[in-house]
């Protein structure tokens, strides 16, 4: 209740300090959530992210106060001054995980359950994405640039030798936020299509995984016995995620890289392809892992009987709209 209460105070909010309070309260509602299997790693995961969390706040609190001593004004929208725009682009760069501050979220992700990953990597960045998105106007087009390029190859580049499930997604999800960045001065709307999409896709794939308890490479070679249909479409929701056409994950890549070109950014747009190349070939892999390798056949290799454990709902339906959504891409242009 109190994530849902701060995430609708910040997105609704007109003044700095209710946004302030507003993510206030989501840092310290997660906080109990990342910590609450108290083993030491969760410990320090919590740890980290409040930190980092109070930190960002400070700073932001400290930009909007700045802006109110030189302009008189304590509107979102109004955020005019160039050395506030600067700081509070700063601290909401930290909340979201942009590089270069980045480095509390692959471990912060790695000490958490899936499920509160699942709240870390999609309802814990949309109060930042809206004040990105409600302050664009007064952004440097310079700094996000740098930022979303810097964020789509570490995001990639992270990604390629990791073994662990939640840090390659973490990784993922920095790589994506640097696609949200990189066209939010240009098409905030475009940022926001591109958000949802991101959730949606996250959201079936780490509900795969919790179904299926898969944490690492290791375990995905051997989680097809458990449920193949489930291994298949999480194959697929992977490739979706990854921004392979006809999935529904090729939708935002393919509506940004338009976007750029006709804003004569061709260079960018050639940059960010280039770049998910680089999470393509770590999504290949866990694709590779969850259906075509084959678990050892030594004696003393336990096999995972296929299970008849049944598959929620909102599992399913996350994954269909993962995989099937980019013929309805007309319907929600005209929608947006």
């Amino acid at each position: 209740i109190s994530l849902l209460l701060g995430t609708t105070i910040t997105i609704s909010s007109n003044h700095w300090m209710m946004a302030w309070t507003g993510l206030e309260i989501n840092t310290l509602a997660i906080i109990p959530l990342i910590s609450k299997s108290h083993h030491p790693r969760a410990i320090e995961a919590a740890t980290k992210y409040f930190l980092t969390q109070a930190a960002a706040s400070a700073l932001l609190l400290f930009s909007s106060m700045t802006n109110a001593w030189f302009t008189g004004q304590w509107e979102i929208t109004q955020l005019t001054h160039p050395t506030s725009s600067r700081l509070r682009t700063t601290a909401v760069s930290i909340k979201m995980g942009l590089t270069p501050f980045h480095f509390e979220f692959p471990e912060v992700l790695q000490g958490s359950y899936l499920t509160i990953g699942l709240l870390l990597a999609t309802l814990m960045k949309f109060p930042p994405t809206a004040l990105f998105i409600l302050t664009s106007p007064s952004l440097s087009p310079t700094l996000l640039t740098a930022m979303a390029i810097a964020s789509a190859a570490l995001g990639g580049w992270m990604g390629l030798n990791q073994t662990q499930i939640r840090k390659i997604l973490a990784f993922s999800s920095i790589s994506h936020l640097g696609w949200m960045t990189i066209i939010l001065l240009y098409n905030p709307k475009l940022t926001l299509l591109a958000f949802y999409l991101y959730c949606l896709m996250t959201s079936a794939i780490f509900l795969t995984l919790s179904t299926t308890k898969i944490t690492n490479l290791a375990t995905m070679m051997t989680a097809w016995t458990k449920i193949p249909p489930l291994a298949t479409t999480l194959m697929l929701a992977l490739l979706s995620l990854a921004g392979l056409p006809p999935l529904t994950g090729f939708l935002p890549k393919w509506l940004i890289i338009q976007e750029l070109t006709k804003q004569e950014m061709t260079p960018v747009a050639t940059a960010m392809a280039l770049l998910s190349l680089l999470g393509l070939f770590f999504y290949l892999r866990l694709a590779y892992c969850a259906t075509i390798t084959l678990p050892p056949n030594s004696s003393n290799h336990m096999k995972q009987w296929q299970t008849n454990k049944s598959v929620h709902i909102s599992t399913t339906t996350l994954i269909s709209l993962t995989i099937m959504l980019l013929p309805l891409s007309p319907m929600m242009f005209t929608t947006t």
